[in-house]
C-alpha cells in the first residue's frame, strides 16, 4: 500500500467564509476523501508541530502532496531541507496550484517559479498533450472546469522533463499546467487546478489525475547512490 501525506496550510479555510463554504473541512480533508479509496493517507498542516512533517512522518511517506498559498514564508527552512532530502532519496512530490511558490518547489526547481494570474471566474480547459503518459490514464483529451484561477505564461520553471497538460483560459492565456521532473531518486508532478474558492478538487477527472500522479511518482526499489570518497572496485597496482 502506498503511504500518502497530504500537506495543507489550512489558513484560508479558517478565516474566509467563501473558502470554508467550498472546503468546510479543509482542502487537505477533501484531497484525503478520494485518495483514501486507493492509498493509506494522513494529513499535516502548517500549524502542527514541525508543520506535521517530522522525520518519522516523512520516513513513512511514499508520496507527499503539497498545497500552500498565503503562508509560504512561515514554513521553516529545517522542514524544507528535510523534505528536499527525502525527495532526493526517492519520495514522490505532487505540487498543487499555488504551491508553485512554495519554498520546497522553488528549491527543487532553482528558479523563481513566478507566473501571471487572474481571478475572474473564467472557464479553463486542461488539454492532455501527452496521451501515453500514466498520469493521464482515464482522463481523455481534456478536462473542462467551469471556473478556475487563470495562471499564465511565462511560468518561470525549468523546461519540464515531460509536459503533460497545457491549460487554456477564457481570457486567452495558456499555461503549462501539468509538468513532471526528476530530482535525485525522486519524481515530482506539478498540477495547476485548485484555487481555494473553486470546487476543482471535487471534479472526477482532477481527482483521477492526482491519483494517477501518486501512482506514477511513488518510490521505486532503486537504491539511493552513495557519494564521497570511494574505495576502488578493482585492485590498484
Amino acid at each position: 500500500m502506498i503511504h500518502v501525506t497530504v500537506w495543507n496550510e489550512y489558513r484560508h479555510e479558517k478565516t474566509d467564509k467563501k473558502v470554508r463554504d467550498v472546503y468546510p473541512n479543509g482542502i487537505h480533508e477533501q484531497l484525503k476523501s478520494f485518495l483514501k479509496e486507493d492509498f493509506e493517507v494522513k494529513t499535516a498542516t502548517l500549524d502542527d508541530p514541525e508543520h506535521g512533517l517530522s522525520e518519522d512522518v516523512l520516513n513513512d511517506t511514499d508520496v507527499l502532496i503539497w498545497w500552500g498559498h498565503i503562508a509560504h514564508d512561515e514554513v521553516s527552512e529545517e522542514v524544507v531541507n528535510r523534505v528536499h532530502q527525502r525527495v532526493l532519496q526517492g519520495m514522490g512530490l505532487v505540487v498543487l496550484h499555488s504551491a508553485h511558490m512554495s519554498k520546497i518547489f522553488i528549491k527543487l526547481m532553482g528558479t523563481s517559479c513566478d507566473l501571471k494570474w487572474r481571478e475572474a471566474d473564467e472557464r479553463c480547459r486542461i488539454w492532455n498533450v501527452n496521451p501515453s503518459h500514466p498520469i493521464v490514464e482515464g482522463v481523455g483529451e481534456f478536462i473542462d472546469l467551469e471556473k478556475e484561477e487563470m495562471y499564465g505564461e511565462h511560468f518561470d520553471i525549468p523546461a519540464p522533463d515531460e509536459l503533460v497538460f497545457i491549460n487554456w483560459y477564457q481570457g486567452g492565456e495558456v499555461f503549462r499546467g501539468g509538468c513532471t521532473y526528476r530530482r535525485g531518486n525522486g519524481k515530482i508532478f506539478y498540477f495547476q487546478p485548485g484555487h481555494e474558492t473553486y470546487p476543482s478538487y471535487y471534479h472526477p477527472k482532477v481527482q483521477r489525475v492526482i491519483k494517477n500522479a501518486v501512482n506514477w511518482c511513488h518510490p521505486t526499489e532503486n537504491n539511493y547512490p552513495t557519494y564521497g570518497n570511494h574505495l576502488p572496485l578493482e585492485k590498484l597496482s
